[in-house]
């Protein structure tokens, strides 16, 4: 095994491909990515903290529009956060006239409740019912829900308590009941293999890019702040943003060409130095601590909740009354009963290609203009740039 293969499984960082690798023993480098954190406020308007009874929740809100128009409430997958729809809300309220709402579900981000470690699905919906009651109260807006993963499946049970009067459409991303069913069993193997801690926020960032979790640097750069907390103060990391000179990473960026013709795709090149000089095989900032951030939320300690965020989904979600979009990574993760519901027309479906399960983070451009395409179809709201509208297809 080389020096390098040993300094990739120190870091616990996924090892370089082999031509990669190859590459960097001859002394070929590429150019090296800035890491550096990136805040909320350049995509948010406003950061707001709603006390409901059931607790505390962040939320970010987008500018409103000067017309008015209906508000996206934008739920995250589990041990994500609301950052993770930072790009997707720059996107859409350009798109459409409409507010973006994220919201940090209960044990992520900075909301606090009373038991963080309760994320039974009728909860977390009852928290979601509970923000929006307290934010808009007799003037509940127009409402379009959008959720990713757990967040999509927390979607369909806050559409199927009918409290929101004002629900007009449901959009699910990336998650199937037969599918996400069938992981649930190897979900601990995967969570095992994640680094438990991290040496610094860029250190974070850069493991969400070489593990796969996130394809889009920017946006990795925003969210994944959003999903750590430092271990001595307990506070999440986005508290600690911008950071002083001190601790931003110094990184060489040369122009040159890329063989991706997509602004979203990442190019496929080194991120390091030279074998000799692989003892500093990152780009951020070596710090004393090496277990200076964890995560937010301990994923394995929920594994009692998560059958019921997902049985029964697929007939839920088919018997909602709000209008539906599913919107997919892959052909494949279609279920039989949502097969059958799709050629029966009962919702709307469209698959992106190239990107990985946080396909909101990957390719959000892609994803609003499906959503912005969805609203404008079922007339919640108008134009507010021109776009491609894209046709509900595979």
């Amino acid at each position: 095994m080389s020096n390098l293969q040993k300094n990739m499984l120190k870091s616990r960082l996924p090892p370089l491909p082999p031509k990669l690798e190859s590459n960097l023993r001859k002394g070929v480098t590429s150019r090296q990515k800035d890491y550096n954190p990136t805040q909320w406020n350049q995509y948010f308007e406003e950061s707001r903290d709603v006390v409901t009874p059931r607790g505390t929740f962040r939320c970010y809100l987008s500018k409103k529009p000067q017309n008015p128009g209906p508000v996206v409430v934008c739920l995250h997958g589990g041990g994500y956060s609301a950052l993770s729809w930072s790009h997707f809300s720059i996107e859409i309220t350009e798109m459409v006239h409409c507010t973006c709402l994220a919201i940090d579900l209960r044990g992520h981000g900075d909301t606090q409740t009373d038991d963080d470690s309760d994320l039974s699905a009728e909860t977390m919906s009852q928290d979601v019912a509970g923000v929006l009651k307290s934010l808009y109260g007799d003037e509940m807006p127009q409402i379009i829900m959008i959720g990713h993963s757990m967040g999509g499946a927390i979607c369909v049970h806050v559409a199927e308590m009918e409290e929101l009067s004002t629900l007009v459409g449901v959009v699910v991303i990336d998650v199937v009941e037969g599918t996400a069913m069938e992981a649930l069993a190897s979900m601990q193997s995967f969570l095992r293999s994640r680094p438990s801690h991290f040496k610094s926020i860029q250190h974070a960032i850069e493991w969400s890019i070489r593990s796969g979790q996130i394809r889009n640097v920017q946006s990795a750069k925003v969210s994944m702040p959003g999903q750590i907390v430092n271990v001595a103060t307990g506070k999440l990391a986005t508290n600690e943003l911008p950071l002083d000179a001190s601790r931003q990473s110094s990184v060489d960026v040369p122009e040159e060409k890329s063989s991706f013709s997509s602004p979203m795709a990442i190019p496929e090149d080194a991120e390091f130095v030279p074998e000799e000089s692989a003892a500093r095989p990152f780009t951020a900032p070596v710090l004393e601590d090496p277990k200076k951030y964890k995560w937010r939320i301990d994923l394995s300690k929920s594994e009692k909740y998560w059958p019921g965020w997902f049985e029964g989904l697929s007939n839920k979600f088919l018997n909602l009354r709000p209008a539906k979009l599913l919107l997919l990574a892959g052909i494949d993760n279609l279920d039989k009963t949502l097969t059958v519901g799709q050629m029966q027309g009962k919702f709307q479906m469209q698959v992106l290609a190239r990107c990985g399960h946080a396909v909101h983070e990957d390719l959000p451009h892609d994803v609003a203009e499906v959503v912005g395409s969805f609203m404008l179809r079922n007339r919640f709201s108008t134009e507010a740039g021109e776009f491609i509208r894209r046709m509900p297809a595979c």
